[in-house]
């Protein structure tokens, strides 16, 4: 039941992102006025959440530190990634950021006392093996293979995700996965807010144009990030964290499939190049996903 609770997680988070990347580059003046209102919401539902699903009685200080601290670096991971999502290719993006779950399996076996015999850790280096080949770039006049620049900052990124889900799956132990989502948006929120609401951004948010069509969609897209974050938790919960993650970061081909669709129907969306090497490129990094998670099925 997990594994499927963590696909359809993974599919709804890779149109979320589909729509943040079109909203970053496209319909918010800055990478602030973005960030502001998604702040206001999910610092409202996370208290929402808290009020009517409150923590378990006897929940001890250090659950609640590690709850609270992997949320918090969850934060930091998310703001790394949108923020890069202002100049780079959102398909190119994910499948970097979604390299986490080789951190999350280095930490789960001493940190959780998980095991993983040689079937998921094949499963586990198949699947972000993609990802490596979607963030070099082939360079031109005999310059090899290089790194894009927004490489190291997006690996950044992918090591917060893993951290946070090694603490979510700790704090779970004592907590609900109701719990962990209503700490995680009140800590997004208040991140988000201290960092953006300053009198620039509600000007700029004011005097934009397109401003009530572009909230409305900064709206519709935050319910469906709410779905796929619940449906997160939900998963880690109730699986091991390491293969858990695993799926989770299949994200990517979901967005790859999202972004092609966009890019023939709908082309002034997204600033997606698609040639037809790009296209190969990306289409065997997303077998690798396949059949990475294929195997971790079979493995389960």
């Amino acid at each position: 039941m997990w594994i499927a609770i963590a696909i359809v997680s993974a599919a709804t988070t890779g149109l979320v992102s589909i729509l943040d990347s079109h909203l970053i580059s496209k319909r918010m003046p800055s990478f602030l006025t973005f960030i502001a209102p998604i702040g206001v919401v999910h610092f409202v539902l996370g208290l929402v959440v808290l009020t009517l699903l409150p923590l378990p009685a006897g929940v001890d200080t250090m659950t609640l530190a590690v709850a609270v601290g992997s949320s918090i670096i969850r934060v930091v991971g998310a703001l790394l990634m949108l923020r890069t999502m202002r100049s780079e290719e959102v398909s190119r993006i994910m499948p970097v950021t979604n390299t986490f779950p080789i951190f999350v399996a280095i930490l789960a076996v001493p940190v959780l006392g998980e095991y993983l015999g040689w079937l998921e850790w094949l499963a586990i280096i198949i699947t972000v093996s993609g990802a490596v080949l979607i963030s070099v770039r082939w360079g031109t006049d005999g310059q090899g293979i290089r790194l894009r620049k927004s490489f190291a900052v997006l690996m950044v990124s992918s090591v917060s995700f893993g951290v946070a889900n090694i603490g979510s799956k700790y704090a779970m132990e004592q907590l609900t996965f109701w719990n962990m989502y209503g700490i995680s948006t009140v800590c997004l929120g208040t991140l988000f807010l201290l960092l953006s609401l300053r009198r620039a951004t509600l000007q700029e948010l004011w005097h934009m144009e397109g401003r009530n069509r572009a909230l409305g969609l900064l709206g519709l897209n935050e319910c469906v990030a709410v779905v796929g974050i619940v449906l997160s938790f939900r998963a880690i919960e109730q699986g091991p964290v390491s293969i858990v993650s695993t799926i989770l970061s299949t994200r990517p081909a979901f967005v790859f499939v999202y972004a092609l669709a966009v890019s023939r129907f709908f082309p002034a969306v997204l600033d997606e190049r698609l040639s037809r090497g790009i296209i190969a490129t990306k289409v065997v990094s997303i077998g690798l996903i396949i059949g990475g998670v294929i195997l971790l099925t079979l493995g389960g």
